[in-house]
């Protein structure tokens, strides 16, 4: 085929496959099978491999491919991304169309979902992709074009080319998706994502656009941050023309002119929220008209023109059934309520924790009660309250001996919690290895609850210490273990033995001890030895440290127990030395408070950058608070360091102060 037959059906099959993927992924209304689709998408990538100059940047052979990169450019906001007031009552929803309706008798409300996504910026010249961005701090965010065009609903090529336009989206994972990937994950033995609003974010931030296609993300368009070559007056008109544009715009968005009538759409999208194959978690309404937006104005973080309703948390009545009573790794003894499955944000929930006995004495559970249930942030179930009693006197009991070993519990006179102080526990030495494998811990790939439960079952492992002595040839010997599968867990075990002490002592599940806790421990003692010779009084003495934690780490390292497996670990050959990684000490003496989404920094890097020029990272603001680096989506902390006059900076005025 010569060159000018080969461009022609080139630019057919573009033509072509964009129509059938608009069809399928924004219109919900496909004309042909996925093997049509397929087929047609395999003869023009071998076309494009023939001829390479004829690969258009709209092509759909252009969704996914391109190399990893190394890191995200910086992409300056022309036009500030900014977010929304939060109103929680229909009284301050009401309040602000009155306000609105004082200034301007005659206008007009768009209402629509608040999809809870990662919002984006999409730019086009000339009718063409070009770029996509994340929101950041509304002012700065980060290149993500590639991973933006794995998504099959952003049109690469608009139907009218006009010179620019900059659209605002929420890019979010659908339910489905995020429900196989977290199956996925739990079967890797990875950490599951918590929400699909974090796997979204986490997806979209992918270094590799391979692994952002396989994340099956979607997004919304509802703003037109920029345009040139066409006017428009209103934002109901400018998604009707994003709509003409191919983009797939928020569902549901209605013009009204009445308080009676944003209620009304807030109450029926509302009963229907926890149905719908995406999150949403509140309502927005904006004025309409583009020009009395201009004269309405904002403040310095958000528009006057809009709000953004809430949605309250869901609550929902109960029968509970049972109480189970279960072991931690440090011997705590949780109850856990079982009770009727209900619906809550979504999903099927049927258990839910119930803390420790005084909790239960003081909501005065027990159990075939008629309880009231929610999920905190709709993500954690908990139990409210009691609505109608069964007619106990009492309520509930925590058993008197441990339920996995039989041993006596106790309650020591300055915790809640009641523990079994065996250390052979079962249910103890279980969790106790699950954790000193878990990615904060020692991070052993492939070493998740199944496997660990196999392996002690089997008689192969007896503590975190046993791990150090699995033999290739007992592995191979139980079900479902392959020659691969085994050779990886003995690496990974190996690998281990080389971490950074820190891992280790938070890994040995300390009562109290956190992975940031560790590091303190290690940066003021260096070594295991010196840790386990230190008095309470010294580990006090620590910036970060009180009594208790300190209590706790000396009272661990004289136990015959611990001891023991520290001597087993160290002739395995497992690190037992720290080696502090700080740069300089230009932030001695300085604390920093970490709060939102920040650009491009993950919170546990910036964390470890603190930590590397001398600093503190602390998780919640007070006078002593130096720095609160904020982020998109910062939330009371920023409040109370604004009420305290600390100083709040951006990831960017971090970054220039590490220079």
């Amino acid at each position: 085929m010569d060159i000018n037959k080969a461009r022609e059906k080139v630019n057919k099959l573009v033509e072509t496959l964009n129509y059938h993927s608009r069809k399928y992924y924004v219109e919900d209304n496909p004309e042909i099978d996925d093997y049509d689709y397929d087929m047609m998408q395999q003869e023009l990538k071998s076309l494009e491999e023939q001829f390479p100059d004829l690969v258009r940047t709209d092509s759909p052979t252009q969704r996914i491919g391109g190399e990893p990169i190394a890191i995200f450019e910086k992409v300056e906001h022309r036009v500030q991304m900014a977010s929304l007031q939060d109103v929680f009552s229909f009284e301050q929803v009401e309040s602000f169309i009155n306000k609105t309706k004082d200034e301007y008798p005659d206008a007009e409300f768009c209402v629509e979902p608040k999809i809870d996504g990662l919002s984006v910026s999409l730019e086009y010249e000339n009718g063409v992709f070009t770029r996509g961005s994340t929101r950041g701090d509304g002012f700065v965010g980060e290149d993500v074009t590639a991973n933006l065009k794995t998504i099959m609903s952003i049109p690469l090529k608009l139907n009218e080319p006009i010179p620019y336009l900059e659209v605002r989206g929420e890019v979010y994972m659908p339910r489905s998706v995020f429900e196989s990937l977290v199956s996925e994950q739990e079967l890797n033995g990875e950490q599951p994502f918590k929400n699909p609003r974090n796997a979204a974010a986490g997806s979209l931030r992918q270094k590799d656009p391979k692994i952002a296609a396989k994340r099956n993300l979607d997004i919304f368009c509802f703003n037109v941050q920029q345009i040139q070559g066409k006017e428009l007056k209103s934002h109901k008109e400018s998604l009707d023309y994003l709509k003409s544009q191919g983009f797939k715009v928020i569902p549901e968005y209605e013009k009204v002119n009445s308080f009676e009538a944003v209620r009304n759409k807030i109450l029926g999208i509302g009963e229907k929220r926890f149905s719908l194959s995406y999150d949403i978690d509140g309502i927005v309404i904006k004025v309409d008209d583009f020009a009395k937006r201009e004269e309405i104005g904002s403040t310095a973080k958000t528009p006057k023109w809009a709000v953004a309703y809430k949605f309250p948390p869901e609550e929902k009545e109960t029968k509970l059934l049972d109480i189970e009573v279960n072991v931690g790794r440090t011997g705590a003894v949780t109850p856990v309520a079982v009770f009727e499955p209900i619906i809550l944000a979504g999903t099927s929930v049927s258990r839910a924790t119930l803390h420790n006995q005084d909790f239960i004495d003081e909501k005065n559970i027990s159990i075939g009660d008629i309880i009231k249930v929610r999920k905190a942030g709709d993500i954690i179930p908990e139990v409210l309250s009691v609505s109608k009693s069964c007619g106990n006197n009492s309520s509930f009991k925590l058993p008197k001996t441990c339920p996995d070993c039989g041993t006596e519990l106790i309650r020591e006179a300055d915790e809640s919690a009641i523990r079994c102080p065996n250390v052979n526990c079962p249910a103890q030495i279980y969790r106790s290895i699950v954790h000193f494998a878990s990615k904060g811990a020692m991070n052993i790939d492939g070493l998740g609850p199944a496997i660990v439960d196999t392996l002690i079952d089997n008689g192969l492992i007896h503590s975190v210490a046993d791990l150090y002595t699995l033999d290739e040839n007992d592995l191979l010997k139980l079900d479902n273990f392959k020659e691969k599968s085994v050779n990886n867990l003995l690496t990974s075990i190996e690998k281990s033995k080389s971490n950074s002490l820190d891992r280790l002592i938070f890994g040995l599940g300390i009562r109290n001890i956190g992975s940031a806790s560790a590091k303190l421990l290690c940066d003021r003692f260096g070594d295991l030895d010196s840790i386990i010779n230190a008095s309470a009084e010294e580990i006090a003495d620590i910036d970060g440290f009180g009594e208790i934690m300190a209590q706790s780490v000396s009272k661990a390292f004289k136990e015959p127990h611990m001891l023991e497996i520290i001597e087993r670990l160290k002739s395995y050959g497992v690190n037992v030395n720290y080696e502090k990684k700080q740069k300089d000490n230009r932030f001695e003496g300085k604390t920093f408070v970490l709060t939102g989404t920040l650009p491009t920094l993950k919170r546990t890097e910036a964390k470890e950058i603190i930590e590397s020029y001398g600093g503190k990272a602390s998780g919640s603001v007070s006078k002593k608070t130096d720095y609160v680096l904020a982020g998109d989506e910062a939330g009371s902390k920023l409040a109370k360091a604004e009420s305290l006059g600390i100083k709040i900076i951006s990831e960017d005025e971090f970054l220039d102060m590490i220079k």
